[in-house]
């Protein structure tokens, strides 16, 4: 009785052998877990870039005594540089080191009471700092004001209610970027060198007249790409999570929602990387148009900053782009808490990549 041939079994053999040869490539490792982690470190432990933080010197001359002051030295977005000469703080202030130089003085005029003159000396290259600093002043003489002569009456008053919410930390926005980023390098890069790698050295071929089909032998690749993917998941969350608090909206749940929609990115990338394969002669030509594809996405799919800091006319090609559907769902789910029914904006968009290049893969590919 002839033996029946276990496609299935066949693929999780090529699984295997395609994950050792993964892992013993530096490329991958790099661009798929090291970089990312980088990055990580980097971006996770900056100070938070949306406090306010502006340097200030006096003028020699002015006052320092005065009530005036001693409320600018209370306000914790102000710090006061003391250590400069006259001289150094004007080439300070043309450098941008400082935002601006006060001068204090006492008003001679008369008057009932004691009344103060500050003088901002600024330059063109602080320019949005000296305007954040005479609003701050501005809210400080004015809450002074208001204390020192309650008995003046104004046009309106301001009551501040805040609503409960997550806080949101800048490695909210910086890690689904990065697992965007592994997944991509890993899917097509690895993809595209591991497959021509097999039809340079005559394997496909080999596996051509086996009894594995085409679509059994793109599974097992795809299952090698996804036990890869899961491990660099794995230590990108982890390390998100537990050194910079990453937000997992809803615990354990929104880690395995985040990995199930990382499934549909893992198909498109990797079809990219089949495709690279298929249509290159020589090797040398797998990196500059794996570069073509890639480096686009990495700088126009709001990886390390938001979309919404590009022109107009740019931010129409940045939405339609993979990667950026990626990302995009991967940060609803985190810090929103969405679940992938949610997001039918980004499942659609991904959906219809993963038809279009799942469409030209099988096109492209070559046995040899």
């Amino acid at each position: 009785m002839p033996r029946i041939f276990n496609q299935l079994k066949a693929s999780f053999a090529l699984a295997k052998a395609s994950l050792t040869a993964t892992f013993r490539s530096p490329t991958s490792v790099v661009f798929s877990i090291l970089f990312p982690v980088i990055f990580i470190v980097v971006f996770g432990s900056m100070v938070d870039n949306t406090a306010i933080h502006l340097k200030i010197a006096l003028h020699p001359k002015g006052d320092t005594t005065n009530v005036i002051y001693r409320a600018i030295s209370r306000i914790k977005a102000i710090s006061i540089d003391n250590s400069l000469s006259p001289s150094g703080e004007a080439n300070a202030l043309k450098k941008a080191r400082l935002t601006a130089i006060l001068d204090i003085r006492q008003d001679t005029s008369q008057t009932p009471s004691p009344h103060y003159t500050i003088e901002i000396a600024t330059s063109s290259a602080s320019k949005a700092e000296a305007q954040l600093l005479e609003t701050l002043l501005n809210n400080t003489l004015s809450s002074m004001n208001r204390e020192m002569f309650p008995a003046n009456r104004s046009l309106a008053s301001i009551e501040t209610r805040q609503l409960p919410g997550r806080l949101y930390r800048q490695i909210d926005f910086i890690l689904p970027g990065q697992l965007g980023f592994s997944l991509l390098m890993a899917g097509v890069f690895g993809s595209a060198f591991l497959l021509f790698s097999l039809r340079k050295n005559l394997v496909l071929k080999r596996l051509s007249v086996a009894p594995v089909t085409r679509t059994y032998l793109i599974l097992g690749e795809m299952l090698s790409r996804l036990f890869f993917h899961m491990i660099s998941f794995l230590i990108l969350i982890a390390l998100g999570y537990y050194a910079f608090h990453f937000t997992l909206a809803n615990g354990i749940w929104t880690f395995l929602e985040m990995l199930a929609f990382s499934l549909l990115g893992l198909f498109i990338f990797m079809g990219v990387g089949f495709i690279i394969s298929g249509v290159v002669e020589n090797e040398s030509a797998i990196a500059p148009i794996a570069n073509t594809v890639t480096l686009p996405q990495i700088l126009l799919c709001g990886l390390f900053f938001p979309i919404e800091n590009y022109p107009h006319w740019l931010q129409a090609f940045c939405h339609i782009l993979p990667l950026t559907y990626f990302v995009d769902g991967l940060r609803k789910i985190a810090f929103e808490g969405a679940h992938i029914w949610q997001i039918p904006h980004e499942v659609a968009g991904l959906g219809v990549w993963a038809v279009l290049i799942g469409f030209v893969c099988v096109k492209a590919f070559k046995w040899e």
